[in-house]
């Protein structure tokens, strides 16, 4: 596996894993040994040995926190975030000592988890929750020729006993854990267990049952995860094809629920995938792993077909090696959308190998601050409304830390509606995120064109009924009448994009790597600002700093809009009218 996600706030920290989980350890070291090996399925992604020399140097860098540490146990590093700790216990650094060529890591490997045995291996420490055990179990299975190459007997009896404490502790906690992903992992390391392991064989069908369950129970019929974030659909994506492959190696037959949950999921990820290979980035997910989408894609064998209307509640559009994806859904709202984000109608845009137009992304790797400014409707390449994001926090219980919350309102109805042009394609979309609070709808259209070389789009708020208007003059009628409610468009840069005002501050040049350029006009309705913005990259040690283009208007009377283009130089065309 690559880098796991930050865990999900919704999981319990270690010290009640810990008080929760040691006595069902306990219980599990009773349960029946293992007597060897059935089989050892190869890793399915490969390390970085480059990676792996940082980590012989001391250099862990893991969950989005580097800790130097040369000459030290990773466990005596005191972990500087949660998801560090859990990146460390779940050995997620296994793979890179062990791609280090002529077996260069293996003594590392062997005495770091030697020396996990005998700290944690009956119980101890923060690795003993269900998620972080299977994700381990699977690991140390698929290692288990480099990890045992050269071990002396002692060493493998320990190593024997912790895979068959670890299988009857996942048998028996498995329902307990937190459902989605942690629960993904969980039951997989319990099937690995199952079908590679020599007396855990009687775990196989309650694994199996227990994880159609959850495809069904958590997968929708569009293959989405309620959550609708594009990341974790894929690790768990690359679960149940990892479930599936062992199953097939091992002349096992896997239950229909599990096929046909892969055979949803993977059009919906080809559909939420840039022209670059990696995801939209939403809803506390990021671009993915290189190369990890594609590689649980091919294991799947599902071929590619085009999905039509949304993929979990997202819009895409795409011609000539561009593409534009746009979150078209409503958030989640209450107690499960601690890692939701207030982006609603926010778009991306892709041109082959490069992003132009990006969301800032996930900042959990970098704080709580960060992690909640990240989820702002500001953060996102969207219309934001005068220090209001589309989806509100609710208030902050005294005892609650703050990557605990969820939005207590936001986007209930959001429409969307797709419209044929010539040469190209385009979506009409809605939200009613301000409705309540300042009774204002957000009206964006966008449209790409001439085999992708031009997006067009119209962003607007209105009030539409009599309530709306009432509404709205109770908000506004403390400012002056010539002054009206300021809103923006956000058009966040990514960081390699380099930007320049053109055209005396008419237009705005976009110069990607391969020095493709892009160029930035409006319709004269607003005022754009070049302004500094992050990016939110969990391979880097703090966010990057980057560009947005602002483009901000006021609503005077009850409504309001701006146009603007994003184009080649050779597909530039004058602003179009306003729809609305």
């Amino acid at each position: 596996m690559s880098e796991p996600l930050n865990p999900s706030p919704g999981r319990p920290r270690a010290r009640d894993v810990r008080r929760g989980h040691r006595w069902a350890v306990w219980r599990a070291g009773f349960g029946p040994q293992m007597q060897g090996f059935l089989w050892q399925p190869e890793p399915r992604f490969p390390g970085s040995a480059a990676r792996g020399r940082q980590l012989l140097a001391g250099n862990f860098r893991l969950g989005g926190a580097l800790v130097e540490g040369a000459g030290q146990s990773p466990w005596d590093i005191d972990a500087p975030t949660d998801a560090f700790e859990a990146a460390l216990h779940g050995f997620d650094w296994l793979d890179d000592l062990a791609a280090i060529p002529d077996g260069g890591g293996r003594a590392t490997a062997q005495a770091w988890l030697g020396d996990w045995l005998v700290r944690y291996g009956k119980g101890k420490g923060p690795g003993w929750s269900p998620d972080l055990t299977g994700r381990r179990q699977i690991r140390w299975i698929s290692q288990a020729l480099f990890l045992m190459n050269g071990q002396d007997p002692d060493d493998s009896k320990s190593f024997h006993s912790a895979l068959s404490r670890q299988t009857a502790y996942l048998a028996k906690t498995w329902p307990k854990t937190t459902s989605g992903l942690p629960r993904f992992e969980a039951l997989t390391g319990l099937i690995y267990s199952a079908c590679a392991l020599i007396g855990m064989e009687t775990q196989l069908d309650p694994a199996l049952n227990g994880l159609a369950r959850e495809c069904a129970r958590e997968i929708d019929s569009q293959g989405g995860i309620v959550t609708r974030n594009p990341e974790e659909l894929l690790e768990v994506f690359v679960l149940l094809t990892w479930a599936a492959q062992i199953m097939q190696e091992t002349g096992k037959q896997a239950d229909p629920a599990i096929d046909t949950a892969i055979l949803r999921i993977a059009p919906t990820l080809r559909a939420i995938r840039h022209a670059d290979g990696s995801l939209a980035r939403a809803h506390g997910g990021g671009r993915g792993a290189p190369g990890r989408l594609i590689g649980a894609l091919i294991q799947s064998g599902v071929r590619p077909s085009r999905m039509k209307g949304l993929a979990m509640g997202f819009a895409r559009m795409a011609a000539g090696r561009v593409t534009v994806i746009t979150d078209a859904a409503p958030p989640q709202i209450g107690p499960t959308s601690t890692n939701a984000h207030a982006g609603t109608l926010a778009f991306e845009m892709t041109s082959a190998n490069h992003p132009l137009i990006v969301n800032a992304g996930s900042g959990a790797a970098f704080g709580p601050d960060w992690r909640r400014a990240g989820r702002a409707t500001v953060s996102h390449s969207t219309v934001s409304l005068q220090g209001y994001s589309s989806s509100r926090f609710t208030e902050k219980a005294r005892d609650q830390p703050p990557e605990r919350l969820g939005f207590a309102e936001g986007p209930s109805d959001v429409s969307v509606q797709w419209a044929e042009i010539a040469n190209g394609e385009g979506v009409i979309l809605s939200h009613d995120g301000w409705r309540r609070t300042h009774g204002l709808v957000h009206l964006r259209s966008l449209t790409l064109e001439d085999h992708g070389n031009l997006l067009r789009g119209e962003d607007g708020l209105a009030a539409l009924d009599a309530n709306d208007r009432e509404r709205f003059l109770s908000i506004n009628r403390n400012l002056p009448s010539d002054v009206g409610l300021r809103f923006a468009a956000r058009f966040h840069l990514h960081p390699d994009v380099v930007v320049e005002l053109d055209m005396g501050g008419a237009a705005i040049s976009l110069t990607l790597p391969n020095e493709e350029v892009w160029v930035f006009r409006h319709g004269g309705e607003g005022q754009v600002q070049i302004q500094p913005s992050v990016y939110f990259d969990a391979g880097r040690l703090t966010p990057r700093a980057t560009k947005q283009i602002v483009l901000t208007n006021r609503v005077r009377g009850y409504g309001a809009a701006v146009s603007w283009s994003i184009a080649r130089p050779a597909a530039l065309l004058p602003a179009p009218d306003l729809p609305f």
